[in-house]
């Protein structure tokens, strides 16, 4: 199966696709976004999902937040997905999402975690899935740019450094990615033929409007905006992809908005890189997974059938 399907990869498909989010992203990243998806292909008869399978990285799986239910994965059991399983009272719930997942973990094991792909079957009712974060490389985008932000509070050295080349290092990465959420999108359909399938965008991680809080998060004011793009244009482009295969998009940075980790202890639901409350360093905080789970909630009561 996961030769068949990477193989598939070597077709016009993930060129045109990778065209069409170059083209979506030149818009200007999360400023203007297509029409929700086609729900019509990947979407189940019947009244709830039976059996549901949560794919995805650390912002799905919940690292630090209590219970702890997988070591391995740092996986808690008030995670979004296992908050939606209890609210949708599935029947059969297969929570695989592990830290530090890539892509590539939907077809090989990460420690004692299968391949994610495996818990999605002919039977499998509805699919989340959450990746991407860490193909475009997160926590070596957060390590440089507050490594550089140290040296230059002022200015916009991460911004510098991503555009040495003289074009934007990241804004390639985002695009590259694209194939391959494309690819795991396909795996999901020929898997789980009947299934609904989400694709989960990643929330809010800093002020909307660009503002900085250094030395809170410790980011050079110049480059708050620009990571803020970044992290618009990774969003802008799962949704693209998802129009692609006709997978219906949540969006989980428009109800994050506000709730971001500059924001005061008891007001954010994403913790900075010192967390005051139990979550991993610039992730959802238990407030934060809950947030992600309305949203993921509000997009599976939605009806079929429509744009």
């Amino acid at each position: 199966m996961a030769n068949r399907v990477r193989g598939q990869g070597t077709s016009r498909r993930p060129l045109g696709l990778l065209g069409a989010v170059l083209g979506g992203c030149a818009l200007v990243a999360g400023s203007v976004v297509p029409a929700a998806a086609h729900p019509g292909h990947g979407t189940h008869p019947g009244h709830g999902p039976v059996r549901y399978a949560a794919l995805g990285d650390s912002y799905t799986s919940g690292p630090l937040i209590p219970r702890q239910v997988d070591a391995n994965c740092a996986r808690s059991d008030q995670n979004y997905p296992s908050l939606v399983a209890e609210r949708r009272r599935v029947a059969d719930f297969d929570d695989v999402s592990c830290s530090g997942a890539t892509t590539a973990e939907m077809w090989q094991a990460q420690g004692t975690n299968p391949p994610q792909l495996d818990a999605v079957t002919r039977d499998t009712d509805l699919v989340t899935v959450q990746i991407g974060g860490n193909d475009v490389g997160f926590g070596s985008i957060i390590s440089t740019c507050a490594k550089l932000g140290a040296q230059e509070p002022d200015g916009n050295p991460c911004e510098r450094s991503y555009r040495a080349a003289g074009y934007d290092e990241l804004a390639v990465t985002v695009a590259r990615t694209a194939p391959k959420i494309d690819r795991v999108l396909r795996a999901v359909h020929a898997r789980a033929p009947h299934a609904r399938v989400l694709l989960v965008g990643y929330p809010d991680l800093l002020p909307d409007d660009g503002t900085g809080c250094f030395p809170a998060v410790p980011f050079a004011s110049g480059d708050f905006r620009y990571l803020r793009d970044t992290e618009k244009r990774l969003n802008l482009m799962l949704r693209l992809v998802a129009a692609w295969n006709r997978v219906e998009y949540v969006d989980t940075y428009g109800p994050t908005v506000g709730h971001d980790m500059c924001k005061a202890p008891e007001d954010r639901w994403i913790e900075p890189l010192r967390p005051a409350a139990p979550a991993a360093p610039a992730h959802p905080n238990a407030r934060g997974e809950a947030a992600m789970a309305q949203a993921v909630l509000a997009a599976a009561g939605r009806g079929h059938g429509r744009r």
